[in-house]
């Protein structure tokens, strides 16, 4: 046993140097993407000379050879050439023992050199570059060097940086940078080591361990060169037609996300004409208020309603969102009201998220039945559905939430009695309400003697504002639980979900989506604390924004009007043109982002 822990702790400390190297890697190069392009993290087993010896992980680099004249010398190269993402690309090799001679090298070298040379002495091949130990000098593709900096020896730190923008390449002793060693540098070079002489021993840091040399301070200065270029980048003379373009797209996008109030007043600073539908704009805004507030029925039914056919021609579109909508059963959001004469029916629901450290998922709630009295099903789903008028175990305070954000609540005598026509189905409205710490939530204290029922208690403690659309409420809310328990009502929505996968037709593609998406929402009834199951990612609330955003560009292109506003694609057209720079071999990228741009 001891054995096994002992192994299972080496196994947890390898893992977590990884993620220390990747991490750092990453924070190095975060434009480099690793999938077509990537960083050299150690020495190559195959590109090397047979006198080269590797050990500990391939960072450690031993000659082997007889050291007897410079036709022994040898090279090895990393397992991978530098990208060009990288922007300015660093390594440092330590000088573990000098050995005999102390004749290493240090440098650069394309594909397909012979590595039965040191780095950079070689005449043959126009694409090699080193500093070398004994003498200090310099080589470039030749059999004699420059003067360049001081020898090293046992114990020193030389480093190799590759600025990719300028296309030069500079060395370092014991931090303290060299100046440039080499200009005009093609592209994907390898970094590159060679010995000569028995007893040369060295160890690389391709960025698994902090750097000698302060490398990210040289970073941070080419970022800034970078972005002045950009800002300084020469505008066309018609300046006044750029800023009205720019200033379109501006509005656009507020109109595109619902942004009325702030879209009307930009257009009135930038002096625009400003001639969209604010209904249309405010109807989208509340329906994707609902869905950012996990109440995925009432904006499924509320879409249907403003938007005939829109989901109806969309199986894909309406299969998502109910997916969407059973997560929000489990997580508590998707919570049922009372709608008397609108028709719709209303979603299933479980109780809210409960509010002590240890959660209880919907399938543990099942063991609560039998513990209680020997009632059938049956029973306790007619009890729980026996009005109790006298008790008002159905009681409402209709709470108007207007478009600034005011809220008004009917404070009648009617309703603070609890005897409000639309507990007595006298009322004709919709909601859309927001809880479970949503920013747009209000909850307003019910009074003690509503739901006395504990089962029956869905959203006992609070009750949800609904929204006046175009200075009506459609419904004032009546929130009781269903006769059945939360968990049958969850797998009757979960076998009506399945039996809607099952009819649509789709391409591979989507198949695949929806199949997955149907697994992931299904799998959260297998945990009694869902939140904290290797799944519970799906009950975050910034889950909900890729729903709302598919939801949105529906509905817009059912109305005619793009999917994405200019800006976004403006923007998505700048990120593509950064990775066909990456492509390119322009260094710039790595300083190009955008998201640093638009942050100024």
């Amino acid at each position: 046993m001891a054995a096994v822990s002992n192994g299972r702790s080496a196994m947890d400390s390898q893992s977590e140097t990884q993620n220390v190297v990747v991490d750092r890697l990453k924070r190095l190069y975060p434009a480099v993407n690793e999938e077509k392009s990537p960083l050299p993290r150690a020495w190559s087993p195959k590109e090397k000379y047979n006198y080269i010896g590797l050990s500990q992980n391939n960072l450690r680099v031993h000659y082997k050879g007889h050291g007897k004249t410079h036709r022994d010398a040898a090279s090895v190269q990393a397992t991978h050439p530098i990208p060009a993402a990288c922007g300015l690309y660093y390594f440092e090799v330590k000088i573990v023992s000098k050995g005999r001679d102390g004749y290493m090298g240090i440098g650069l070298s394309a594909q397909g050199v012979n590595m039965n040379r040191l780095p950079g002495n070689t005449s043959w091949d126009k694409q090699s570059y080193g500093y070398h130990g004994d003498d200090g000098h310099s080589f470039c593709s030749s059999g004699t060097g420059q003067p360049y900096g001081p020898t090293f020896t046992t114990g020193d730190v030389i480093g190799c940086g590759v600025n990719l923008i300028d296309n030069t390449c500079f060395y370092t002793k014991n931090g303290h940078h060299l100046g440039t060693a080499f200009t005009d540098l093609p592209p994907n070079l390898y970094p590159t080591v060679g010995l000569q002489t028995p007893g040369e021993v060295v160890d690389a840091n391709f960025g698994q361990e902090p750097f000698v040399f302060d490398i990210e301070d040289m970073m941070r200065e080419l970022g800034t060169r970078t972005r002045m270029e950009i800002n300084d980048f020469p505008v066309p003379e018609s300046h006044g037609e750029w800023q009205a373009i720019l200033n379109k797209m501006v509005s656009t996008y507020l109109v595109h996300h619902g942004y009325c109030n702030t879209a009307e007043a930009f257009a009135h600073i930038t002096e625009q004409p400003f001639n969209e539908d604010i209904v249309s704009i405010k109807n989208r805004q509340k329906i994707l208020k609902l869905v950012l507030a996990g109440r995925m029925g009432e904006a499924i039914e509320r879409t249907s309603r403003l938007y005939p056919g829109l989901l109806e021609s969309n199986q894909n579109l309406l299969f998502m969102l109910k997916c969407r909508q059973f997560v929000e059963m489990v997580n508590g959001s998707d919570v049922e009201v009372c709608h008397r004469k609108s028709g719709y029916s209303p979603s299933y629901s479980v109780s809210p998220r409960p509010s002590s450290p240890i959660q209880t998922s919907v399938i543990q709630s099942t063991k609560s039945y039998s513990n209680k009295s020997k009632q059938s099903v049956e029973e306790m789903n007619q009890n729980n559905t026996t009005p109790t008028h006298n008790g008002n175990s159905c009681r409402e305070v209709p709470v108007i939430l207007a478009d600034d954000g005011d809220v008004e609540m009917d404070t009648t005598e009617e309703f603070r009695n609890g005897h409000g026509d639309a507990c007595n189905g006298k009322s004709n409205s919709s909601t859309n309400g927001y809880q479970n710490g949503n920013s747009h939530s209000n909850n307003v204290t019910q009074d003690d003697g509503c739901c006395d029922n504990e089962d029956e208690d869905m959203g006992r403690g609070s009750i949800q504002f609904s929204i006046v659309g175009d200075k009506e409420v459609d419904v004032p809310v009546c929130r009781k639980s269903c006769s059945k328990p939360a968990v049958e009502r969850i797998l009757e929505f979960g076998r009506e979900l399945y039996s809607m996968s099952q009819r649509l037709t789709v391409d591979k593609n989507s198949s695949e989506t929806n199949q997955k998406m149907l697994e992931d929402a299904f799998s959260l009834l297998a945990y009694s604390n869902p939140w904290a199951s290797p799944v519970g990612w799906q009950l975050q609330p910034s889950q909900r924004e890729s729903v709302c955003a598919s939801l949105n560009s529906a509905i817009l292109e059912s109305n005619k009007k793009p999917r994405k506003p200019p800006l976004e694609v403006a923007i998505a057209h700048a990120h593509e043109l950064v990775k066909l720079m990456s492509t390119a071999g322009l260094g710039s990228c790595a300083f190009a982002s955008l998201v640093d741009i638009l942050d100024q």
